[in-house]
């Protein structure tokens, strides 16, 4: 089996450049970097985790965390921990799902992840103020929250309120005035953004918001959809249009609408938000905001490497742009 040592031997560099550069320090020319990776290659050089980790200092693994009620289930959330993960792998580290316990024991956050030696964590969390995840966030290990806020962290987020704001102003260009709004519950942040930014859109565009136009649709899930439409529904005035905060929700709110006879979007256009995979495939294919999933994954895992690598907690805040795709549930009534 080869070594560090042969890797160097044939390279002609020291083990201190083939180390550098096994580990992704970024100190090394691009021409080095391409000449020891060929060696390590044609020579099927493979690290041992124990030898890595006594050379570095680092356990190469990183902690994550859901706190949320659909946690991993959610097309979202799969879609953001698979870019950060091919990242996170390619950079050399191990992803280390969180447990509340370990054996028999209960365990926090902090002291799983100290008893594995993580080198960080991710933390996707929609709900403010889990006093579990702000014990994390104080700590000394390095981290990154995706969908929420924080001055303690670093954090990736869609632009959410813009999103709203898009979703109101594609609607009223269709000609709609008479616009419902199926939020998420008000525990999570991602939820209170959007319901902010339709009415900041609605007063933009001096559109009336009656009380009974704004339905709780609970925590994304496709049944909290069909409930809050179903409420929707046995309203006098019926919505021409429904601005859902989420696909899921959307498609469910699409399912009680053909139950009762109506159609989309002949009768109601509905524009969600998310863009899961599955919406461009359903009847009639949902129109909706991109989030860029890809692109949130692959930022959170860059900032938290970053933290790792300089040994330093930073706190820094990347809003992700997101845009709408027209597709067939919404239509002009002008």
């Amino acid at each position: 089996m080869a070594t560090i040592y042969d890797i160097a031997k044939k390279t002609g560099f020291s083990i201190t450049t083939v180390s550098k550069v096994l580990n992704n320090y970024s100190d090394v020319s691009e021409k080095t970097r391409k000449l020891i990776l060929a060696a390590v290659e044609e020579l099927d050089y493979y690290p041992s985790s124990s030898a890595r980790t006594l050379t570095t200092k680092k356990s190469w693994t990183i902690g994550v965390v859901f706190i949320d009620t659909h946690g991993m289930e959610h097309p979202f959330f799969n879609a953001v921990i698979e870019s950060f993960r091919k990242k996170a792998e390619k950079s050399g580290y191990d992803l280390l799902f969180a447990s509340n316990q370990i054996g028999n024991d209960p365990k926090t956050y902090i002291d799983h992840f100290q008893y594995r030696g993580v080198d960080g964590v991710v933390i996707f969390c929609s709900v403010d103020g889990d006093p579990e995840i702000e014990k994390l966030i104080k700590s000394k290990i390095p981290t990154v929250l995706i969908d929420l806020e924080s001055r303690e962290s670093s954090v990736v987020y869609s632009d959410n309120e813009y999103g709203s704001h898009l979703a109101v102003e594609y609607l009223h260009s269709l000609g709609h005035e008479k616009i419902a709004h199926i939020s998420g519950h008000k525990d999570l942040y991602v939820a209170v953004q959007r319901l902010n930014g339709f009415l900041n859109a609605m007063r933009k565009y001096n559109l009336d918001v009656p009380d009974d136009y704004i339905v709780d649709g609970g925590f994304f899930h496709y049944e909290g959809g069909q409930k809050a439409m179903r409420q929707l529904l046995k309203l006098k005035e019926l919505p021409t249009a429904v601005y859902v905060a989420g696909d899921l929700m959307a498609l469910g709110a699409i399912s009680e609408i053909k139950k009762n006879g109506l159609n989309v979007p002949e009768d109601i256009s509905v524009i969600g938000f998310d863009d899961i995979k599955m919406v461009e495939y359903t009847t009639p294919a949902l129109t909706t905001l991109r989030q860029d999933t890809a692109l949130m994954g692959k930022t959170a895992a860059n900032l938290l490497i970053d933290q790792i690598n300089n040994k330093t907690k930073q706190c820094m805040s990347v809003k992700i742009p997101v845009h709408i795709i027209e597709r067939e549930s919404c239509r002009s009534i002008k």
